[in-house]
């Protein structure tokens, strides 16, 4: 019989702070040895017979203590196949990305750290962020499931600034945003503006799915 090699589900999970005005990665600390004690993104290994989804969702419950149900959407990204990315022997992972509702209950171990501020992680972990973050980006606008679930039904023109720059790296102009938004299916303007600014100004718009 010929061993199989083990696939590990690692994931991404994406909050949008409105107060911090960024987009949030959760990880926590591996409660168990290889790297114990030291912050990884949430993973397991995939069980038998188990869907990716599913291994996916069983991480983020376990690791990052969030209630089944509070992710707002999942994916797919890319496989690492290293095979020096594990001490403990070759392994696979496939690595997916999920969102999250702006504020989920969370454990105190867990961190929600800006992309571009990701503390070193364990195994390979940083160069899965690295690898997937321009995939991430890419995302935005394109694939309506992932923004819809990082930005929520109802957002205002600054957040979706503030998103874009935070998986970019890169503040877009305000007027080419628009356009793309407006090309967005099932995503419109609404003619209702967010509250007045607290320095005057004009109120940012806000933007709506259908």
């Amino acid at each position: 019989m010929i061993d199989s090699t083990p696939v590990s589900v690692d994931v991404l999970v994406l909050r949008f702070d409105p107060e911090a005005r960024t987009v949030l990665l959760g990880v926590a600390p591996r409660a168990a040895e290889p790297f114990a004690g030291d912050l990884a993104l949430p993973g397991v290994l995939l069980g038998v017979g188990e869907r990716l989804r599913d291994a996916g969702a069983r991480a983020v419950v376990t690791k990052l203590a969030l209630p089944p149900g509070t992710l707002t959407a999942t994916g797919q990204l890319i496989t690492f196949d290293e095979p020096n990315r594990d001490p403990r022997g070759p392994t696979l992972s496939v690595a997916l990305w999920a969102t999250t509702n702006p504020g989920p209950a969370v454990s105190e171990n867990v961190l929600w750290t800006p992309l571009d501020k990701v503390p070193p992680l364990a195994f390979d972990h940083d160069r899965i962020v690295a690898d997937c973050r321009p995939l991430l980006a890419d995302r935005l606008w394109r694939d309506t499931g992932f923004t819809a679930g990082l930005l929520g039904r109802i957002f205002t023109t600054a957040q979706a600034l503030d998103a874009s720059e935070a998986l970019t790296g890169d503040r877009p102009y305000p007027a080419n945003l628009g356009r793309t938004m407006e090309r967005v299916p099932g995503l419109r303007r609404t003619t209702e503006h967010a509250a007045a600014l607290p320095k005057g100004g004009r109120p940012p718009s806000l933007w709506q799915w259908e």
